[in-house]
């Protein structure tokens, strides 16, 4: 069941009214109260974090560790904002199906996530969770396989030389020409000149590099889209560091942990919100669920100093939120993602019966401008009754039909009994909140993996405290971890 409205974890906030054991009185806000106001929770605030996706928890928890007092609230009743983890009848309700099939089990043994995404086992999610030992809070589980579509057909995606030797994915002589390139990133270190064999990434673009080992147009795809997570080909025009250093992340990671280099969170991604908000209430945050907000306030210099939600008001240096809590000229439009949740009573066939599997198809194989990814979860995450699975296929919108866009992911799927299709603008801030004090996330995107999200938490990090987050602690989950 959904959380009481006004939810505080883990332990139930001050009564703001009341004064804390030697204080003489409650704080005077009348130097900036408007008439007839009230304080919301304690009223001032070093900031006020609005929406409790995943990167807004995140930023909450990584303020208070560094003394910042911090009002985080959300117009729904759960954590998770756009990213919540229901259960199967608030999924039905959210797309308004009314109940669901006795035939799906009980609704406590689903916790669907509505925007699932992997997480690369050794990537920056990992690092921050582990830097704020958020990790406590949460168990993981391995995902089973990492797949790439090739002329109509699902391929595990080579990490290693002896795997590029047996893969189906290319010929007899392509698979050498592809273990040599491997070969090559696996002793490549940037700051060794003798790794580098005369080569300068930082001048040298992918495409270039590419060519030094001829590998062709298929390899590549699969390489830059599914190794790498490039999202088009524009990165074949830039410097190849980056994206080598992303196929050595996936390497590693691949090396650390098996048949995938993803892991993902036991009872879905909803875990991941609410460790950050632990964290922060741990700090001395405050959560107020099931709260909205009809304003963010400006001073006569257009700088944020504050919140409205009808006759209560919060003051604070500084707004962050996702994009839906902010005036319309504060964003803007870059596209649409559309996703359609699957229910299925079967693995996806061709992935060797997977429990849970990741499926890229470059844009270059359904002749498009944009990848198509499937994420497959099951009951072996607790996320669903036993025996059921739930697959989400999302890409970004090209056409009027954006559903039929879906279409050669959904064929991969076999039957399915329940489908929810869903299409989401996609929104990003104008500015990067130095002048305004506005500190906007950006939308989910498509992708089916968090390093995007990564990227955009740690930009807000950087643009509200003027330091970058210290990510050199090793990306090792202990058994204690999951």
């Amino acid at each position: 069941s959904p959380p009481p409205a006004r939810a505080h974890a883990p332990a139930p906030p001050r009564d703001p009214t009341m004064a804390e054991e030697g204080e003489g009185k409650a704080p005077d806000f009348s130097s900036w109260m408007p008439s007839g106001g009230e304080p919301l929770a304690d009223g001032e605030y070093d900031a006020i974090v609005c929406g409790t996706g995943l990167v807004e928890c995140t930023i909450a928890g990584l303020l208070s560790v560094q003394g910042k007092k911090c009002l985080v609230v959300d117009r729904n009743q759960f954590y998770g904002a756009e990213s919540a983890s229901l259960s199967l009848s608030a999924l039905f309700e959210r797309f308004t199906r009314g109940d669901p099939p006795g035939s799906l089990g009980s609704n406590r043994d689903w916790n669907v996530d509505l925007i699932p995404k992997f997480i690369m086992a050794c990537g920056k999610l990992v690092k921050i969770l582990l830097h704020t030992k958020v990790t406590r809070y949460l168990e993981f589980k391995s995902v089973d396989g990492s797949y790439v579509l090739k002329d109509g057909r699902i391929n595990k995606v080579p990490a290693t030389g002896t795997e590029a030797l047996r893969s189906p994915l290319m010929g007899f002589f392509e698979k050498r020409k592809f273990r040599r390139f491997l070969e090559y990133l696996a002793k490549y270190e940037k700051d060794d000149p003798r790794t580098h064999e005369g080569r300068d990434l930082t001048t040298m673009t992918m495409g270039q590099l590419y060519g030094e080992f001829q590998l062709d147009a298929a390899t590549q795809s699969f390489a830059g889209h599914a190794m790498a997570l490039e999202l088009d080909d524009s990165y074949l025009n830039r410097p190849a560091l980056p994206t080598c250093e992303a196929i050595q992340l996936y390497c590693y990671s691949m090396e650390r942990y098996g048949n995938s280099p993803y892991i993902y969170p036991v009872y879905g991604l909803g875990g991941l919100p609410e460790g950050f908000s632990r964290l922060c209430a741990i700090h001395g945050g405050t959560f107020m669920l099931n709260q909205p907000i009809d304003e963010v306030l400006f001073d006569d210099s257009g700088a944020a100093w504050g919140v409205r939600a009808g006759t209560q008001y919060a003051k604070a240096s500084m707004v962050v939120g996702d994009p839906s809590y902010f005036p319309a000229e504060k964003v803007r439009a870059v596209g649409k993602v559309v996703r359609s949740i699957c229910i299925m009573d079967h693995p996806v066939p061709g992935t060797d019966n997977g429990e849970s599997v990741q499926i890229i198809l470059p844009a270059a194989q359904v002749n498009r401008g944009h990848d198509i990814y499937v994420c497959m979860v099951s009951f072996a995450h607790m996320i669903a009754a036993r025996g059921f699975y739930v697959a989400i296929a999302s890409t970004t919108v090209e056409t009027d039909n954006p559903t039929a866009e879906l279409e050669p992911a959904i064929a991969l799927l076999g039957p399915v009994l329940e489908r929810f299709d869903s299409v989401s603008d996609l929104f990003e801030p104008v500015s990067d909140g130095a002048a305004d004090r506005c500190f906007v996330s950006k939308s989910y995107d498509a992708t089916s993996h968090f390093e995007t999200a990564s990227q955009d938490i740690l930009s807000l990090y950087r643009r509200i405290l003027g330091e970058d987050l210290d990510l050199s602690i090793p990306a090792e989950l202990g058994e204690e971890e999951g």
